[in-house]
Protein backbone atom coordinates (compact mmCIF):
# COMPACT_ATOMS: atom_id res chain seq x y z
CA UNK A 1 0.00 0.00 0.00
CA UNK A 2 0.77 3.31 -0.58
CA UNK A 3 0.41 6.73 1.51
CA UNK A 4 0.43 10.05 0.50
CA UNK A 5 1.03 12.67 3.25
CA UNK A 6 1.93 16.09 3.48
CA UNK A 7 -0.63 18.49 2.74
CA UNK A 8 -2.70 21.26 4.17
CA UNK A 9 -3.79 25.22 3.47
CA UNK A 10 -1.72 27.20 2.28
CA UNK A 11 -2.21 30.96 1.03
CA UNK A 12 -1.41 31.36 -3.11
CA UNK A 13 2.17 31.78 -3.93
CA UNK A 14 3.26 29.44 -0.79
CA UNK A 15 5.36 25.70 -0.68
CA UNK A 16 4.22 22.44 -0.14
CA UNK A 17 6.06 18.83 0.09
CA UNK A 18 3.88 15.95 -0.51
CA UNK A 19 5.50 12.18 0.26
CA UNK A 20 4.55 8.91 -0.93
CA UNK A 21 5.76 6.39 1.33
CA UNK A 22 4.82 2.18 1.02
CA UNK A 23 4.05 -0.56 3.01
CA UNK A 24 4.35 -3.99 2.11
CA UNK A 25 5.94 -3.27 -1.38
CA UNK A 26 9.60 -2.05 -2.63
CA UNK A 27 9.23 1.28 -3.89
CA UNK A 28 12.16 1.67 -4.86
CA UNK A 29 11.47 -1.05 -7.57
CA UNK A 30 8.55 0.76 -9.43
CA UNK A 31 8.18 4.41 -11.14
CA UNK A 32 5.89 6.53 -8.92
CA UNK A 33 3.08 8.52 -10.49
CA UNK A 34 1.52 11.67 -8.89
CA UNK A 35 -2.43 12.21 -9.46
CA UNK A 36 -4.56 15.09 -8.04
CA UNK A 37 -8.26 15.50 -8.79
CA UNK A 38 -10.07 18.64 -7.71
CA UNK A 39 -14.02 18.66 -7.25
CA UNK A 40 -16.02 17.82 -9.90
CA UNK A 41 -12.81 17.12 -12.33
CA UNK A 42 -11.64 14.17 -13.51
CA UNK A 43 -7.78 12.40 -12.09
CA UNK A 44 -5.32 14.51 -13.76
CA UNK A 45 -1.59 12.71 -13.98
CA UNK A 46 0.66 15.84 -13.08
CA UNK A 47 4.23 14.15 -12.41
CA UNK A 48 6.35 10.66 -12.55
CA UNK A 49 9.50 9.65 -12.19
CA UNK A 50 11.86 6.59 -12.77
CA UNK A 51 12.46 3.81 -10.63
CA UNK A 52 16.07 5.13 -10.36
CA UNK A 53 15.04 8.99 -10.98
CA UNK A 54 16.44 8.48 -14.68
CA UNK A 55 13.49 9.85 -16.05
CA UNK A 56 10.95 12.79 -14.89
CA UNK A 57 7.38 13.54 -16.38
CA UNK A 58 5.20 17.13 -15.67
CA UNK A 59 1.90 17.90 -16.88
CA UNK A 60 2.09 21.52 -18.47
CA UNK A 61 0.06 22.76 -15.12
CA UNK A 62 2.71 22.13 -13.05
CA UNK A 63 5.82 22.17 -15.53
CA UNK A 64 7.65 25.04 -13.79
CA UNK A 65 6.36 24.91 -10.36
CA UNK A 66 6.42 21.28 -9.09
CA UNK A 67 9.20 18.97 -8.53
CA UNK A 68 9.16 15.37 -8.35
CA UNK A 69 12.21 13.33 -6.67
CA UNK A 70 12.82 10.06 -4.74
CA UNK A 71 14.80 8.75 -1.93
CA UNK A 72 15.60 5.12 -2.48
CA UNK A 73 17.26 3.89 0.44
CA UNK A 74 14.19 5.11 2.28
CA UNK A 75 11.98 4.29 -0.24
CA UNK A 76 9.47 7.73 -0.24
CA UNK A 77 8.67 9.54 -2.71
CA UNK A 78 8.51 13.45 -2.82
CA UNK A 79 6.76 16.16 -5.20
CA UNK A 80 7.53 19.37 -3.78
CA UNK A 81 4.56 21.99 -5.10
CA UNK A 82 6.01 25.41 -5.42
CA UNK A 83 3.94 29.12 -6.65
CA UNK A 84 0.78 27.13 -5.72
CA UNK A 85 -2.42 28.54 -6.78
CA UNK A 86 -6.38 28.25 -6.25
CA UNK A 87 -6.21 26.08 -9.26
CA UNK A 88 -4.27 23.35 -7.56
CA UNK A 89 -6.63 22.66 -4.69
CA UNK A 90 -6.96 18.92 -5.24
CA UNK A 91 -6.59 15.77 -3.31
CA UNK A 92 -3.16 14.76 -4.33
CA UNK A 93 -2.60 10.68 -4.86
CA UNK A 94 0.85 9.15 -5.79
CA UNK A 95 0.78 5.61 -7.33
CA UNK A 96 3.39 3.17 -8.54
CA UNK A 97 3.81 2.72 -12.84
CA UNK A 98 2.75 -0.26 -14.46
CA UNK A 99 3.91 1.52 -18.10
CA UNK A 100 4.02 4.32 -18.67
CA UNK A 101 3.14 6.01 -22.13
CA UNK A 102 4.24 9.12 -23.80
CA UNK A 103 6.02 9.90 -20.25
CA UNK A 104 2.72 9.68 -18.65
CA UNK A 105 2.53 6.98 -15.57
CA UNK A 106 -0.12 4.17 -16.19
CA UNK A 107 -1.17 3.57 -12.13
CA UNK A 108 -1.54 0.37 -10.60
CA UNK A 109 -1.45 0.46 -6.54
CA UNK A 110 -2.79 3.50 -5.40
CA UNK A 111 -2.51 5.34 -2.14
CA UNK A 112 -4.90 6.96 -0.31
CA UNK A 113 -4.79 10.71 -0.75
CA UNK A 114 -4.07 14.42 0.85
CA UNK A 115 -5.60 16.95 0.57
CA UNK A 116 -4.23 20.59 -0.54
CA UNK A 117 -6.35 23.80 -0.18
CA UNK A 118 -4.80 26.78 -1.93
CA UNK A 119 -6.50 29.85 -0.09
CA UNK A 120 -6.60 33.33 -2.37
Amino acid sequence: QLQASGGGLVQAGGSLELVCAASGLRLDYYAIGWFRQAPGKEREGISSIGSSGDWTYYADSVKGRFTISRDNANKVGYLELNSLNSGDTAVYYCATCRARVAGRCLPDVWGQGTQVTVSS
